[in-house]
């Protein structure tokens, strides 16, 4: 397991989590002067965006996820996001959390299994951090902070040889193996299956510093190319015209870990059945832990960085529902299965 793919993973599904709150808050926004005490209005939004992306990359916070050190369980993952979320005066309920949670994931993992190059991860992880930049333009402290975090991802990944990737990309592979959420997107546009398995394409542009498949190159003991066969393939393949950028300013060329929520589109998830049967399996396996300890250790020094602003005077906090309607909200935190319902762990983490 890869000891740098931690700031990769924490970054990118925090940007997907920050795609999906935007959306849901810009949905259920009210103009400020139509709007009662307790609706949500833009200037609400901009808050929970500028407060979450805060937290999200304090120094402090940042200096402890760099160091090299081995993912831990998706339950203690989980419980950094809980944290992050509820940074604000926003709130969320249990399967509102749930969902958003599934929904990075699913993205997440989407975006790693197209990778024309494991390399490519850290373009992924640029667009996010462009699109967050894009949420906190007018805020120039925490566009700093974002900055930061950029040249900590170019300084500590740009000098990592094609190996390393791999390496980091088979650690995310195995973390996201069990999880088959169904995502309404994904299976409107027939990019996963019913059962939660994503469809690989076969045919578009091949890794960059690749020749499209389709020729085979004979050499003698020399060195000396001999002879050449052609093949055909199934797929289209074509050249990519340039490379993305790998500075803080620049194209990325690739796609992936972009905004998909930009155009306003119903997101639902979706257990599948084999989720179901890794949930009814779950209590069987009642194996002592030996990382226990090291997780909670983890946690209480991640936690610890991240400074976490309570709603104060009067304020109580709004609420956020992830789905259509609070009735489907509540019949899925009732469906939901006990397994699959992180609880928050408190841990005491003060210096």
């Amino acid at each position: 397991m890869s000891a740098r793919t931690l700031p990769l993973l924490f970054l990118n599904l925090g940007g997907e989590m920050l795609y999906i709150l935007d959306q849901r808050l810009r949905a259920q926004s009210i103009p400020g002067e139509k709007a009662r005490k307790d609706e949500w209005t833009d200037v609400d939004r901009k808050r929970v965006m500028n407060d979450i992306i805060t937290t999200m990359f304090n120094k402090k916070f940042m200096e402890e996820l760099f160091k090299p050190q081995e993912l831990y369980s998706k339950k203690a993952l989980r419980t950094v996001y809980d944290r992050l979320a509820h940074a604000s005066i926003m709130r969320l309920n249990q399967a509102s959390m749930d969902k958003l949670y599934d929904l990075m994931t699913m993205a997440f993992k989407y975006q790693v299994l197209l990778c024309p190059r494991p390399k490519d991860i850290l373009l992924v992880t640029f667009n996010h951090l462009d699109a967050i930049k894009d949420f906190i333009y007018d805020s120039p402290g925490i566009m700093n902070q974002v900055d930061e975090t950029f040249r900590q991802l170019i300084d500590t990944y740009s000098c990592l040889s094609a190996g390393e990737f791999q390496f980091i990309r088979q650690t995310l592979l195995v973390f996201f193996q069990d999880m088959h959420i169904r995502v309404s997107i994904f299976l409107k546009d027939k990019v996963q299956n019913s059962n939660g398995r994503f469809v690989l394409p076969i045919s578009g542009p091949v890794p960059w510093g690749t020749e499209v498949p389709g020729l085979i190159r004979i050499f003698n003991q020399k060195g000396d190319e001999v002879k050449r066969t052609e093949f055909t393939t199934d797929g289209n393949y074509v050249t990519p015209q340039r490379e993305g950028s790998f500075d803080l300013y620049g194209d990325r060329v690739l796609k992936l870990g972009t905004n998909m929520y930009s155009v306003s589109r119903p997101v639902e998830t979706h257990m599948s059945g084999s989720s179901k049967n890794l949930a009814s399996h779950a209590k069987e396996d009642i194996t002592p832990n030996p990382l226990a300890k090291e997780e909670l250790n983890f946690l209480a020094r991640l936690l610890g960085g991240l400074e976490v602003k309570k709603p104060g005077g009067s304020e109580t906090g709004f609420r956020l529902n992830l789905f259509t309607t609070d009735e489907e909200e509540e019949h899925a935190a009732l469906t939901r299965p006990e397994e699959l319902s992180y609880k928050v762990i408190n841990i005491e983490a003060t210096q």
